[in-house]
């Protein structure tokens, strides 16, 4: 075995903590050296900290956070069989068709039974 084959490898390790080590020397030489008590200040997503950080979340929020990344990662499946629609034929569209059907169903379901609604 060579080891002439790793030097790339080494050489690309030493680059990257040259280039961190750089950039971690000028942001600790470039940064305000005074902050102000606004910046030093909690905040919630751009907001006053107005209770708590241990208060509890309203579950509806959760509910529809799962719900958003089920239905975004099930259209996501869309994007492949786009691609190969020549190739699957009628028999791929027909499958696709029923994955549609049974997502438009859970969406309805959800929208029916209020999981969507935000008081």
């Amino acid at each position: 075995m060579n080891l002439a084959q790793y030097l790339p490898v080494l050489l690309f390790i030493l680059v990257g903590l040259a280039v961190g080590a750089l950039l971690l020397g000028m942001g600790n030489f470039l940064k305000p050296h005074k902050a102000d008590a606004a910046k030093n200040s909690p905040y919630e997503c751009g907001f006053e900290a107005f209770e708590d950080a241990r208060m509890k979340f309203d579950v509806r929020y959760y509910l529809v956070a799962i719900l958003f990344i089920l239905f975004d990662l099930e259209i996501a499946f869309l994007f492949p069989w786009a691609v190969s629609l020549r190739e699957v034929g009628l028999v791929g569209f027909v499958a696709v068709l029923i994955f549609l059907a049974i997502l438009v169903v859970g969406f309805v379901y959800e929208w029916k039974k209020g999981a969507l609604d935000w008081e």
